[in-house]
């Protein structure tokens, strides 16, 4: 029975450890200083299928109904935690400018610094670069209380952070100068 107690006790703790980390996350966002990387959400497969074409959605991995559930409910998590407006940046591609879409945090801006190179390797700098750089313009232009939100790729995420990112999580970023540190993960709720 004690075991049992200790086990539960345990459990409890890391549970109330995690809230309390996330919390963090979120306040955060909303203060300042860090930015939202964001995988799109649920879209089935990998890559993009043969004849894939930007302009045309038909052609692309698109976001499953869970994928557009799964959006909505993470714009809706954002308005929980005192999140009702950000500066909303996307890839071009139609499951991440969907999934931006659907957040319903306000305008959604196209950057195609924010596309995947999953087929294209050796653009990897190039597209670290735009991001490095849209972040420091979102911090340069003080944009305290707006946080900003960019729905991007694992490539891209990974390649930026070093994190490999399930669909539709936040990795929070610490912006110090020109460093950027992961400050923790939002994933799915339990």
């Amino acid at each position: 029975m004690k075991a049992l107690l200790a086990g539960l006790a345990l459990l409890l703790s890391a549970t109330t450890f995690a809230a309390t980390a996330e919390e963090a996350l979120w306040k955060a966002l909303r203060e300042g200083g860090h930015v939202a990387l964001m995988r799109h959400a649920v879209a089935p497969g990998v890559g993009d299928p043969p004849g894939f074409r930007l302009d045309d959605c038909a052609t692309q991995r698109n976001l499953s109904a869970a994928g557009r559930r799964q959006a909505q409910a993470i714009g809706e998590r954002f308005r929980a935690n005192g999140i009702a407006q950000a500066a909303v940046h996307a890839s071009r591609w139609c499951r991440a400018r969907d999934t931006a879409r659907l957040l319903a945090l306000g305008p959604v801006t196209l950057s195609p610094g924010l596309d995947s190179f999953f087929g294209a390797r050796s653009a990897e700098s190039d597209h670290v670069a735009a991001m490095r750089a849209l972040i420091a313009r979102h911090v340069l232009a003080a944009r305290d209380g707006v946080p900003l939100v960019m729905v991007t790729h694992q490539v891209n995420i990974t390649a930026l952070s070093g994190v490999f990112p399930a669909s539709g999580e936040i990795i929070v970023l610490r912006v110090a100068g020109d460093a950027l540190h992961v400050a923790g993960r939002i994933g799915e709720q339990d």
